[in-house]
């Protein structure tokens, strides 16, 4: 018997980024077909807006981060309330234009990520200014975002 070995290749940093975005904006396609009944998970209220806002949120937080640091200023402090709350908008229906607009929305953040990204070298990635993740780290960080998506699901 023959044992196969597969090697993997690993993500690249803003592979790692778009990868993300494709997948939330995949998920959201299902959406317009939402209920209204926001999804319960892990003590917080999931519902398609919210995703998506905390997905864009968390983009433009840690791009924020990114150039700060590149800049060598200090990121300016994290003060949102993220996912501890649901706003009225949060829970409107989601139509497809508010998909039109996700995808507009992530895309263009999700694009922004890899230029800047593809832009710095091997060491900047994996010795990044300032304290906090590399740039590396922090781009997989990113990815996790996946979490405010999968949440809510495949309405489909």
């Amino acid at each position: 018997m023959t044992e196969s070995t597969q090697t993997s290749v690993p993500v690249t940093p803003s592979a790692a980024v778009t990868g993300m975005v494709e997948h939330v904006l995949a998920l959201a396609a299902t959406w317009t077909r939402w209920d209204g009944e926001p999804v319960h998970l892990d003590g917080r209220v999931h519902t398609p807006h919210k995703a998506i806002r905390r997905v864009a949120d968390h983009l433009v937080d840690h791009l924020a981060e990114l150039e700060a640091r590149l800049a060598g200023r200090d990121p300016q402090p994290d003060h949102w309330h993220a996912s501890l709350i649901t706003t009225e908008a949060d829970l409107a229906p989601f139509t497809p234009e508010d998909l039109d607009e996700a995808r507009s929305r992530l895309t263009r953040l999700a694009g922004i990520w890899a230029a800047r990204l593809d832009a710095l070298t091997d060491d900047q990635l994996d010795h990044s200014p300032g304290e906090g993740w590399t740039f590396r780290e922090l781009a997989h960080h990113v990815q996790e975002s996946v979490y405010y998506a999968d949440a809510v699901g495949d309405l489909s």
